[in-house]
């Protein structure tokens, strides 16, 4: 199974690598491309908004999964029994997280913060979801996850996945904020604060990432002591999987799509620890988690 692990990411690491840098650019030219239109339309904008209701967060125009079957993938996805979490360690998948250094540490209400950035329309966004839902549910509980899908006509189409468009987190150790920039048709969902925005700029970069793939979704800041840019995982994995399919074997250990999933679920937690001083104790002392610390 390891082998059969490493045979895939070393045949797709220089496409995923070319991937990101286009997605990098292509996401820096439309922001650039928003801004101009911004400034040269702004008057026909605020119209437009007025219209419609604003709001700083929009529907999603990605048709979703049935009643039924969210609550029943969501279900599984935060529930995934720490058994299970700790006979799949660190999952074949390389450490994803990379320290910051020298920065103030990122809180909000008093609690160490996580910034997540991507698009629905995104695949790798679509692939990081998964192990971010599992980690985040760790350490607290989600209302409002809904069911979504990458685009069609992307690289790795029509990842299933989540969005956290709508959704809220709750937690006792850390907060979670989320900003899905564009809908499936790159269509502006919300947008970045200032502050938000310069935390990409900063870390989402050289010495972090690579020149190339600078700028890149999706992008985490982990309470601006850990970062992940880009998918921990290969999307491929998940390549002709439905949502139900994907939750449902997350209890299996030998699957691969598990083993990544939660190899990279695994090596968020362990950064989160360190971000909540290794609490909760029962997550955070898990033998998998402890191990995968080390690595950090």
């Amino acid at each position: 199974m390891s082998k059969s692990r490493t045979a895939v990411s070393s045949a797709t690491q220089r496409k995923i690598a070319e991937q990101r840098a286009a997605e990098a650019r292509r996401r820096q030219i439309m922001m650039a491309a928003t801004g101009i239109a911004v400034v040269i339309a702004i008057f026909a904008v605020l119209i437009i908004v007025k219209v419609a209701g604003g709001g700083a967060k929009k529907a999603s125009t990605v048709a979703t999964g049935s009643t039924q079957t969210t609550a029943q993938v969501i279900n599984d996805v935060t529930s995934v029994p720490a058994a299970t979490l700790n006979g799949v360690g660190a999952g074949g998948v390389p450490v994803p997280t990379k320290a910051i250094t020298g920065a103030q540490p990122l809180t909000s209400g008093g609690k160490p913060e996580i910034l997540y950035m991507g698009a629905e329309y995104c695949p790798f966004c679509a692939a990081e979801r998964w192990p971010l839902v599992i980690a985040l549910s760790r350490f607290g509980s989600f209302s409002g996850l809904a069911l979504t899908a990458s685009s069609s006509t992307d690289v790795y189409p029509s990842t299933h996945t989540f969005t956290f468009l709508k959704a809220n987190y709750t937690s006792q150790y850390l907060t979670f904020t989320s900003v899905e920039l564009q809908d499936v048709n790159h269509a502006t969902l919300q947008t970045p604060t200032a502050a938000e925005q310069a935390l990409l700029t900063s870390y989402d970069a050289p010495p972090y990432v690579d020149a190339d793939n600078a700028g890149s979704i999706p992008f985490i800041d982990l309470g601006n002591q850990f970062m992940v840019s880009g998918a921990s995982y290969s999307p491929q994995l998940l390549a002709g999987l439905d949502w139900s399919t994907i939750a449902s074997g997350l209890t299996d250990t030998s699957n691969p799509v598990t083993q990544g999933i939660e190899g990279s679920a695994n090596q968020l937690t362990a950064a989160i620890c360190k971000m909540t001083n290794e609490q909760p104790s029962a997550v955070c002392t898990a033998p998998a988690i402890t191990s995968l610390q080390g690595k950090l």
